[in-house]
């Protein structure tokens, strides 16, 4: 079987032997990253709490894939997660694990808030920091964080989702300039799309009202744009454009418009 390696150079798999972990993997990007992954030839690690889904997903695969069933959002958990799998020498890690939460500040759930911080951000932060250290000893590897075009811009009524997103955008850029002055073979980016057609407005409790792109397509342009090296991955132009509006606005007329968005969401 044909693979492409770290480069994009396609080569015989059982000598490359590249494996993939994604968190989060699943249900919407994460087990479509998956889908894609398996086409490619990659071996797989999948982690995600849901066990049902993620045996499910690796019946219609066809690579050599291993499923851990763990809860992300307990730091101690981010690290057995690791111990267990150091010395599989992963190639490709795939933070993708995250949920947001929609209403007032003052008024959303204190302690859902809490484990949304300790997943979109402990977690992602633990397991960069961990598996960016063993790359870089190999000289070689590619990390992509699913972040979000929210980490562009105010979120008023996702207030938390929006700042741990934010998070993310600054702690990929920076590990990037890190790593480019170092001259480290190992690349790391971070996937910001916008409204994707996925489970999180059920999660978060809104209903998007702008066109989602698929979670098919979103994953594709993800790993692609990764294995390029791409810094900051944006599907679509009409985000694009978002992006750039946002660059360019007051920060406070930034933040009116985006409750006015947020506020269709309802």
């Amino acid at each position: 079987m044909l693979c492409k390696n770290l480069y994009g150079i396609y080569k015989i798999k059982e000598v490359i032997n590249i494996q993939a972990l994604i968190t989060g993997a699943s249900s919407g990007i994460g087990r479509d990253m998956a889908r894609y992954f398996d086409k490619l030839g990659y071996d797989l690690i999948l982690i995600a709490r849901d066990e049902k889904n993620l045996e499910e997903l690796k019946k219609e695969l066809n690579v050599n894939i291993e499923i851990i069933p763990i809860d992300l959002s307990k730091e101690d958990n981010c690290k057995e997660l690791y111990n267990k799998v150091k010395g599989k020498n992963i190639d490709i890690l795939i933070n993708n694990a995250g949920f947001g939460e929609f209403g007032e500040f003052t008024d959303t759930n204190l302690d859902k808030e809490l484990n949304m911080i300790n997943v979109n951000i402990k977690a992602v932060h633990i397991l960069t920091k961990l598996f960016l250290q063993d790359m870089k000893k190999r000289n070689s590897g590619h990390i992509l964080n699913v972040a979000s075009i929210a980490g562009f811009m105010p979120g008023p009524l996702m207030t938390t989702y929006y700042s741990t997103k934010a998070y993310i955008v600054r702690l990929t850029q920076s590990i990037y300039e890190e790593l480019k002055k170092e001259k480290v073979k190992v690349s790391i980016s971070a996937l910001c799309p916008g409204p994707v057609d996925t489970n999180f407005d059920k999660v978060a409790g809104v209903k998007f009202n702008l066109k989602k792109l698929s979670s098919e397509y979103v994953a594709k342009y993800g790993i692609d744009n990764m294995l390029k090296g791409k810094l900051i991955i944006i599907p679509g132009i009409k985000i694009k454009i978002a992006k750039f509006l946002a660059k360019i606005s007051p920060d406070k007329l930034t933040a009116k418009i985006s409750m006015k968005m947020q506020e269709r969401k309802r």
